[in-house]
């Protein structure tokens, strides 16, 4: 393993340069990779490893026939590496248990008896295995558990991948029966186009993710943009205004120098004025905040917003909530006057 230093904190992370892919193939040529689940992370995690090599076979529930029917446009052949979840189980030596955490408690009674000695049960998230007295999810003592958790959403894993650069990904070992679950999971990761590889727990990683998402990622994101927008808006300010001050300035330009560089670089290349409004403002914004995620990762521990996730995506009538929820987002001035400037772009001209 490299060791980099992060912040004063040395962290040892697996990179590709010492991992090379013909390491992972190696690895794994003896080995069938069942992926159960053609959703999120299910097509670009088999697709990057049936494009680098990897034997892959898919398994998908036969009544969602969007995601059967994405999965034989995929180029999935029916019959040879498409199969339902349970066939798709017993083929399998390396089970990626990719359908959504609230499918995972209702389809293990299911999976669980496919589980054959030696092989290894596959997550990209700990929710299920830490949250197992909410989930049932226990796997037996003759199988590997490993993780290998990308920190971004699928379609941008396939994205990246195309574009040569992966994204960063942590994994785990939470039960080790052949010996040989750590160089498994590397493998896997390396074969599902990972930037880089960090250790974590499926623990730590559960806690972070479900805090990452409902925080800075997503949740709050969404918020504060949203109370900018209503003050500028309050204001006087026009809807174009407003959105271009709120969230494009944002994504089309700051978080790209962020990126590039950093926070500081990012100041350094902007106005004194902003420089300084920024510096300060940081502070304010950060005290306002941390109670909040304290609260929120209290939430995460004790296991509520498992519940809150379980309950909910249990309901029969969830997805027309959902739908509902996300027309209101869709359909609210903030995001209409969004649409509105993307199509403003010059590679959206004449669209």
């Amino acid at each position: 393993m490299a060791k980099i230093d992060f912040g004063g904190t040395v962290e040892e992370v697996v990179t590709r340069e010492e991992f090379p892919l013909e390491r992972a193939r190696e690895i794994l040529k003896d080995e069938t990779v069942a992926v159960l689940g053609y959703g999120v992370q299910g097509p670009a995690q088999s697709l990057n490893m049936r494009d680098n090599g990897i034997n892959v076979i898919v398994g998908q529930w036969k009544g969602d026939q969007k995601a059967w029917d994405k999965a034989v446009a995929d180029g999935w052949v029916p019959g040879e590496t498409l199969f339902d979840l349970e066939e798709a189980a017993e083929r399998g030596t390396i089970i990626q248990y990719l359908v959504s955490d609230a499918a995972q408690k209702l389809t293990w009674p299911r999976i669980k008896p496919h589980l054959k000695e030696g092989d290894a049960l596959y997550f990209s998230h700990g929710f299920s295995i830490v949250y197992s007295d909410q989930t049932g999810i226990v796997p037996p003592e003759h199988v590997d558990v490993i993780l290998v958790a990308p920190k971004g959403s699928g379609t941008s894993v396939r994205a990246n991948f195309l574009a040569g650069s992966g994204i960063n990904a942590s994994y785990a070992v939470e039960q080790d029966f052949t010996g040989r679950a750590e160089e498994r999971t590397i493998a896997l990761g390396i074969a599902i186009g990972a930037g880089y590889l960090f250790p974590t727990t499926f623990k730590m990683e559960v806690y972070s993710d479900l805090t990452g998402e409902r925080g800075i990622l997503m949740g709050a994101l969404a918020g504060v943009m949203e109370a900018q927008y209503n003050v500028l808006r309050k204001h006087g300010h026009t809807p174009s205004e407003a959105f271009n001050e709120t969230v494009e300035e944002l994504t089309q330009s700051l978080i790209r120098l962020v990126d590039q560089n950093g926070m500081d670089w990012m100041y350094a290349n902007c106005s004194a004025t902003a420089q300084r409004g920024a510096l300060d403002w940081r502070h304010q914004f950060r005290k306002a905040v941390e109670p909040i995620f304290d609260w929120l990762y209290e939430s995460v521990a004790s296991g509520e917003q498992t519940r809150i996730v379980l309950e909910a995506n249990s309901a029969p009538d969830y997805q027309q909530k959902l739908s509902e929820e996300l027309r209101q987002i869709r359909e609210s001035e903030m995001w209409r006057a969004g649409a509105a400037v993307r199509s403003l772009r010059p590679e959206n001209w004449g669209k």
